[in-house]
């Protein structure tokens, strides 16, 4: 089910926009101010968010910069602040979205389904003679399979999918191998070894980011 951050200080507002985005279909959860929108981030993974721009502890824009350092997930505005100097900020911050109040119930549904579709979890990705499939998690080489391991293949899922944001060391630890007994920087560093060796004239897509982690240069073909 999809997952949504909704950042509101407004009560009647952030109720009324919870409950419509429940009912058709979404898992919403609703948080007040910076702080909080930050601790449930920390605590849970979400698809998108809708950031107001005008908080109690702070302001959207901060939040969504700190945020976009650890998800590389979609983000919106929605917020009474409509001149063209707010709206460019928050498109330089990388918002999809800048939905001024008041605004149409049915609208804002409709920009956050399109938005929702256009970031799709990657579901293959073809490179050459090369196909993965993150489905079934298989891999082939002009259409034989080939053994690759399933976390190396999660590991690059989230690698194209994040791109063109680093995926850092830190991150693929806890997401991939948060529940191995011994994980380590080395983990990821072996798994991107195997990826290149794997994707052999493509393996210079992962590029190294020193001391960060990894970032996918380029899409598929």
């Amino acid at each position: 089910m999809t997952r949504i951050l909704l950042v509101e200080d407004d009560r009647s507002l952030g109720a009324t926009l919870k409950e419509m985005l429940v009912k058709e279909g979404y898992q919403v959860v609703w948080t007040m101010g910076v702080e909080d929108s930050l601790k449930a981030n920390q605590a849970e993974k979400f698809d998108l968010f809708l950031f107001d721009v005008g908080l109690p502890d702070g302001t959207g824009f901060d939040l969504a910069k700190e945020i976009r350092e650890h998800s590389g997930k979609p983000f919106l505005f929605l917020t009474a602040q409509s001149d063209a100097e707010s709206r460019l900020k928050g498109y330089e911050l990388g918002a999809e979205e800048y939905i001024p109040k008041p605004f149409h119930l049915r609208e804002l549904l409709l920009r956050v389904k399109h938005v929702l579709e256009n970031h799709m979890p990657t579901r293959v990705l073809q490179l050459g003679d090369l196909r993965v499939d993150f489905d079934s998690y298989t891999f082939e080489r002009k259409g034989a399979k080939e053994n690759l391991a399933t976390k190396d293949l999660q590991f690059l899922r989230r690698l194209v999918e994040m791109s063109p944001r680093v995926y850092s060391r830190d991150e693929a630890l806890n997401e991939l191998w948060g529940e191995d007994k011994f994980p380590s920087t080395r983990t990821v560093d072996n798994c991107v070894l195997r990826l290149r060796a794997a994707l052999g004239q493509h393996g210079d897509k992962i590029e190294s980011v020193r001391g960060v982690g990894y970032r996918w240069q380029g899409g598929g073909e």
